[in-house]
């Protein structure tokens, strides 16, 4: 009796339990990643140098003498014409050297005269035998050689002259008097710049190159701005490249020109920027984080679409590196379009299920649906 009730009991039980338990293995869902669309495009490199407005023509005025300074004509910022009086310098002793020089001129010209005089004089006196041919050779060499000395003498009067003359410092070209190195009462040496005048109707942008982008600088196209106005960029062009680094920045000094004439404050400060094509072979920039390898060789995983449906399969193909760029690769190989994993790639397998940003956001919303209905029963 006992046991007919728990074989009647048992059966409801197990059919119960037969009834819950499900007839197929539950379907692991899609994994989620990140993803990002390949565009190939030619890949550019774009730099940016800080650099000055320079005049292309500049130049340092010199005293050609020694002296003390007793004018100073000009200051900073001053414009001046081809000839004008920038400085003077106390001429006192030129003046004394000047006339010392005339003097010995003079007394040369004087003891020219009188040695063609005595050698006229013998000649004369040859013609009856009274002067032999010795005295009389003796006689034209010293007329020659008072002839060469009158001669020098006059140089140096000339050289004296010269030097007054050098005690006042004139502009040698018009321009922008840019410094201004001396003043009243200073004593400067000969040879030594006391000013520079620049002319402000070429200006140029000069910057520095490090020494392993050169090579780069060269084939760039340039756009330069002021950092007075820098929205107000302009094009410039290559007119010099230093052809040896300097030796203490190892740099190289560029200097470049407006490509349509604009004046230019100089000494203001310029951003150039910098744009090169690096191969003629487009490329498509992908984040670091996608990069992975396939036996040692690059490569990506490519997300391969099933249907229509925002989910897929992944797949490992090889690609080629042409260069990096900051927290990108540049890459080429698969086709434009293809969607690669850029996120958790350490984690892909190849046919591994995920879903693409599109699919989750699908999901979370039939998700919110069947919990609305299961409320409203």
């Amino acid at each position: 009796m006992k046991n007919s009730l728990a074989a009647v009991v048992a059966l409801p039980i197990a059919a119960m339990l037969s009834a819950c338990s499900p007839d197929k293995p539950p379907v692991e869902a899609p994994r989620p990643v990140r993803t990002a669309e390949l565009r190939y495009d030619h890949a550019r490199e774009a730099n940016r140098y800080v650099g000055t407005v320079q005049s292309r023509h500049e130049g340092d005025e010199a005293f050609r003498v020694a002296g003390k300074v007793v004018q100073r004509k000009v200051d900073v910022g001053q414009f001046v014409k081809e000839g004008d009086v920038l400085a003077v310098l106390d001429d006192a002793d030129y003046r004394l050297a000047e006339d010392a020089a005339r003097q010995a001129w003079t007394a040369a010209v004087t003891q020219a005269r009188q040695a063609d005089s005595e050698r006229q004089r013998l000649t004369n006196l040859k013609g009856d035998g009274s002067v032999s041919a010795a005295d009389d050779e003796r006689a034209t060499s010293g007329a020659q050689t008072a002839h060469a000395t009158a001669e020098a003498e006059a140089r140096k009067l000339e050289l004296a002259r010269n030097r007054v003359r050098y005690t006042v410092l004139r502009a040698s070209r018009s321009g922008v008097v840019t410094a201004v190195r001396f003043e009243v009462g200073q004593v400067v040496a000969e040879g030594l710049p006391v000013a520079s005048i620049a002319n402000p109707g070429e200006p140029e942008i000069v910057v520095d190159v490090p020494e392993d982008q050169v090579a780069a600088f060269k084939d760039a196209r340039f756009k330069a701005s002021l950092a007075s106005a820098p929205a107000d960029s302009f094009d410039v062009s290559l007119r010099e490249l230093s052809p040896q680094a300097a030796a203490q920045t190892r740099t190289y000094r560029a200097r470049l020109k407006p490509t349509n004439a604009r004046v230019l404050p100089l000494g203001a400060t310029a951003t150039l920027l910098t744009d090169r094509v690096m191969s003629g072979t487009p490329v498509a920039a992908v984040p670091a984080t996608a990069m992975t390898q396939s036996n040692g060789q690059p490569a990506l995983w490519v997300v391969k679409h099933t249907g229509k449906e925002p989910v897929g399969t992944v797949e490992l193909l090889r690609v080629s590196v042409h260069g990096y760029r900051n927290d990108e690769v540049l890459v080429s190989g698969p086709p434009a379009g293809e969607q690669v994993v850029t996120a958790g790639v350490q984690k892909m397998a190849p046919g591994l299920k995920v879903a693409l940003p599109g699919a989750a956001l699908a999901d979370a919303n039939l998700t919110q649906v069947d919990t609305t209905q299961q409320a409203a029963r």
